[in-house]
């Protein structure tokens, strides 16, 4: 097993499939329940024993960095009205550092960009886990997902954490191809279901090691001119490196559609 304490959390999107909410909250910090989206993301990892969160956000970004700051105001006020119960629920993490990396709103665009930005702060011989921030796995028992990525993923390799679909909806998505040792060999893009080599998705959530999180930042475009991780993962494979792949066993569930995150929030408000 792997011992990872620090996660890279990409929020810096402007989540234009979501405007125009998005055009005044951050994407990250649209509301699944009484939460922010990416809080889910956090509180996971901080099960997972996570103790540096390296955020990577937008160059007007202001609400993230101010959810997980103490609000001294507010706090007087709940205080003077004798609602002291409801401190717990807005004091600041516990235990953790976190760090702000402002990603350029001009430049290269795509999910190595924001890796690439965080390599400097992963040292040689550690590795890291990558979330994306707009989309979290739901588990309604409270075990942490994040944690069986580590645990699954063998000392000095990779993991990648995949959500399981029904067959007939692989064609959305990108669909993990497996070796007989369930580590991954490659990324099908929207198969048909009859070509899909399994029902697991990718998710853009990983154990990487310091070498493939280096390869974020020497990668050329991929054809639609973005910048893509699993190009970096695609190299490290090819050269003899492995990937493991986990199935995910909580609920996938992303906010970065309307109809993605009306679901998130029936699904977290009915069994929370």
């Amino acid at each position: 097993m792997t011992t990872i304490t620090k996660a890279i959390i990409p929020v810096a999107g402007w989540g234009t499939r979501r405007l125009p909410i998005t055009k005044t909250i951050e994407k990250c910090m649209l509301p699944i329940g009484n939460r922010p989206l990416v809080d889910y993301v956090v509180q996971d990892c901080l099960k997972a024993g996570i103790t540096e969160l390296f955020f990577v956000v937008g160059e007007d970004s202001t609400q993230l960095e101010e959810y997980y700051r103490s609000n001294i105001k507010l706090n007087d006020y709940l205080k003077r009205n004798g609602k002291e119960d409801k401190l717990a629920m807005i004091a600041p993490l516990e235990g953790v550092q976190l760090h702000f990396i402002t990603q350029p709103s001009y430049g290269n665009y795509g999910t190595a960009v924001p890796v690439a930005l965080a390599a400097e702060y992963i040292e040689q011989g550690e590795s890291a886990v990558v979330l994306m921030g707009d989309d979290f796995i739901w588990n309604p028992d409270g075990s942490s997902e994040v944690a069986r990525l580590i645990e699954a993923t063998p000392q000095g390799a990779c993991g990648l954490l995949a959500a399981q679909v029904p067959i007939e909806s692989v064609g959305k998505y990108g669909v993990i191809e497996m070796d007989e040792a369930q580590n991954y060999t490659c990324i099908i893009d929207q198969p048909s279901p009859e070509e899909a080599p399994s029902n697991l998705i990718n998710i853009s959530k990983y154990v990487l090691t310091k070498e493939v999180i280096d390869r974020a930042a020497g990668l050329a475009p991929a054809h639609n001119g973005e910048y893509q991780l699993p190009d970096a993962i695609n190299g490290y494979v090819a050269n003899g490196g492995a990937v493991k792949v986990v199935a995910a066993q909580g609920e996938y569930l992303d906010g970065g559609s309307v109809e993605g995150w009306l679901h998130a929030n029936n699904v977290v408000c009915a069994l929370a």
